[in-house]
């Protein structure tokens, strides 16, 4: 029992600022690690596991009614050996444990917490306890001590419960599919059929509330619109990106999505900031611009671009953070809401009243009495309404934006958690490299190019291995399949951006190196964990793809392309034998396998490989590129060189100028058609 309240426990030490937040619990946490491993085995205790993370709110709650709870903590100190997890630094972990969750409960979530053996085997749990009984709950305490009883008076029968989820979770990881599948159109036709049955005609998006932005759907979406020319998908796309820009979902005054939306039509959302979530739906927004040369897309991806480096970078070093809490002064969405009377203040009475109106701000609120910004009619209609010019309207706006905003700067911000995970800055690296190809604008090509030297720095290791997980000065555990397939991806977008070879040669460093760690030798896709990880009670190999693409369907991702760029055919066989190995999931579970189907669809149509010969300076070279660039092709690599002598890229090797003038080649396979000089020509032959 802690008398004092300002006892510090051994979380104290990590770098994690989730981690930080319980080390002034009264619980006797342990970070995972040697030490409390061996202890439960020592005493024979069973292992209360607590994995969460920084942005979530229902951990906030926890923390507050129970860990910071002495006699709570009491009871947990008493009867477990505690140790708390930070998901976004384990992965490893929470895949594995929250498998068992919901194999025992038929649901997951955070917070998620895990009773184990001293062998570390799940044989209870469940996610958020209340304190006491409530919200038909049984309370924390109730909970833990049936937990214990149940481990120490009828041992046997509670090993024997928790080797049976354990067989069960290893049969879930390692799938092997003994069937040799054929790849084909067949599985995207039916992926089609399966979001066309879930989709929401009347406010976007797929199934019911809550609803979480569909980022690999959409893009899969864009994919099957191209290759079968069903406007239905399209027409999908649009709806649902539509509405989510104009939802509470996005953030009206700053850019960046939240979370996911509680309800249907994405007014209320759930607060936090993920990094991952805006590094993809910026890659969906932009890929829709390409699509339909519609502006809104672009500005909403440039928008979102400019709140990552505002919110999410550390400018100084380069490197991305991770997350923004739902969460400031305690209160949920405190930082975003507003009432008429404040927006009145600041605007002026004149124009606060088409601000309102516009944006529904009323007085009775649309959330707990006040208001999330939001759109409920696009401006050049509401424009029309009011019999105002469209342009004279859009002006207001933005002055009632950037006023509003500027006034929101002085309110406390949400909690940020500045932890540079390597797998996220690869993700995000390739929606700022769309963003300068789009745009021209240096700064996505600088924030880009600084966290690749920043990764390749800082979390690297002697032998060339990456970590996972950097803050404040310590860079630490080892990095996961996620990490090298995130950003080797990031790495080819930042090749195909820059054209400086050297980001194709790590490229391919790390490709190597991710086949040597992760590949199962036996010729069955990738492992999550690698040769240098520590044992754990399986070994998996998801590639679901949730909130963020698997490790899996990346590595086939970053495969695929570098197998095209440095002509390697073993890269090409690794990828095409994994995405062969999740057939029966792309077929039963399209919405868990959005980005594999985007891979499949690069598979199945015959990628263009784009080589220009020219100085990235010359103005013809940079008119070819913007053609290339503003065209929605989304099978297809590029390649650049202002010199051919001492090249070995085979895409631009043999490759020469025709009359000293910037030359394009359009290749198939390598079998290229007849270069030309000429801008117009070049866009017909990418047509």
């Amino acid at each position: 029992m802690h008398d004092n309240p300002k006892h510090t426990n051994r979380l104290i030490h990590e770098t994690s600022p989730y981690l930080l937040q319980h080390a002034h619990n009264p619980v006797d946490w342990y970070p995972w690690g040697e030490e409390a491993l061996k202890l439960a085995k020592s005493e024979q205790k069973p292992i209360l596991l607590s994995i969460g993370y920084s942005a979530c709110h229902w951990c906030h709650v926890m923390e507050r009614e129970s860990f910071e709870n002495e006699e709570i903590a009491a009871i947990m100190n008493e009867l477990f050996v505690n140790i708390k997890v930070d998901r976004e630094e384990r992965p490893d972990l929470d895949e594995i444990y929250m498998n068992a969750v919901q194999a025992m409960t038929r649901q997951g979530g955070w917070p998620m917490t895990v009773f184990l053996t001293p062998d570390l085997k799940p044989f209870y749990g469940g996610t958020y306890y209340p304190p006491e009984d409530r919200y038909g709950r049984p309370g924390f305490p109730k909970v833990m001590n049936a937990v214990a009883e149940a481990f120490n008076e009828k041992n046997e029968q509670v090993l024997e419960q928790a080797e049976q989820i354990t067989t069960q979770l290893s049969q879930i990881s390692n799938l092997v599919d003994p069937h040799e599948h054929e790849l084909t159109e067949e599985l995207m036709n039916k992926a089609f059929q399966h979001y066309r049955s879930q989709f929401d005609a009347q406010y976007g998006g797929f199934g019911n509330a809550p609803k979480f932005p569909p980022s690999m759907g959409l893009p899969f979406l864009l994919r099957y619109w191209h290759h079968s020319g069903n406007a239905n998908a399209l027409e999908m796309v649009e709806t649902t990106l539509q509405k989510m820009a104009r939802g509470g979902i996005y953030d009206q005054l700053g850019g960046g999505f939240h979370r996911y939306s509680t309800d249907e039509r994405w007014l209320v959302p759930h607060f936090e900031k993920m990094l991952y979530d805006n590094a993809q739906l910026v890659v969906a927004y932009f890929e829709a611009y390409q699509a339909t040369q519609n502006t809104f897309y672009r500005d909403i991806g440039t928008e979102t671009l400019d709140y990552v480096l505002r919110e999410m970078y550390d400018a100084e070093n380069g490197g991305f953070y991770s997350t923004q809490d739902a969460d400031s002064e305690g209160v949920e969405g405190k930082f975003f809401v507003w009432e008429p009377y404040d927006v009145e203040d600041i605007i002026g009475e004149k124009n606060a009243e088409i601000f309102c109106e516009y944006y529904d701000i009323t007085p009775q609120g649309n959330f707990e009495g006040e208001n999330i910004l939001h759109v409920q009619t696009p401006s050049d209609i509401f424009a029309r309404k009011l019999g105002m010019d469209n342009d004279e309207l859009e002006a207001l706006l933005a002055d009632g934006r950037q006023k509003l905003f500027e006034e929101r700067e002085k309110r406390i911000k949400p909690g940020l958690d500045d932890k540079i995970l390597t797998s996220w800055n690869g993700i995000m690296m390739r929606g700022m490299t769309m963003g300068y190809q789009l745009t021209g604008k240096p700064e996505y090509l600088i924030a880009c190019e600084k966290s690749a030297e920043f990764v390749l720095a800082t979390l690297s290791q002697d032998n060339g291995l990456l970590l996972r997980t950097y803050r404040a000065g310590k860079s630490h555990l080892n990095a996961y399949l996620e990490d090298y397939s995130y950003f080797i991806a990031g790495l080819i977008a930042l090749y195909e951006a820059s054209f400086e070879p050297r980001w194709l040669t790590e490229a391919a460093r790390l490709a190597h190196l991710m086949i040597d760690q992760f590949g199962d030798e036996e010729g069955n896709g990738f492992f999550f964990t690698g040769k240098v990880h520590e044992t754990l009670i399986v070994q998996s190999k998801s590639a679901y793809d949730g909130a963020t693409p698997s490790g899996a369907s990346m590595a086939i991702h970053s495969l695929l392309r570098l197998a095209k760029h440095l002509d390697n055919q073993g890269f090409y066989d690794k990828a095409v034998e994994t995405l062969k190995l999740y057939f029966h999931q792309m077929e039963v579970m399209p919405s868990g396998s959005g980005q594999l189907l985007c891979e499949l669809a690069f598979l199945l149509s015959t990628p263009k490989e784009v080589a220009i010969i020219g100085k990235k300076e010359d103005t013809k070279t940079g008119e070819m590129l913007s053609v290339l660039h503003g065209m929605y092709l989304p099978n297809k690599i590029v390649a650049l060189t202002d010199s051919t002598e001492g090249i070995t890229l085979p895409l631009l090797v043999n490759k020469s100028q025709i009359d000293n003038n910037t030359t394009a080649y359009i290749c198939e396979d390598y079998v290229c058609k007849t270069p030309t000089t000429d801008v117009d020509t070049f866009l017909d032959m990418l047509q």
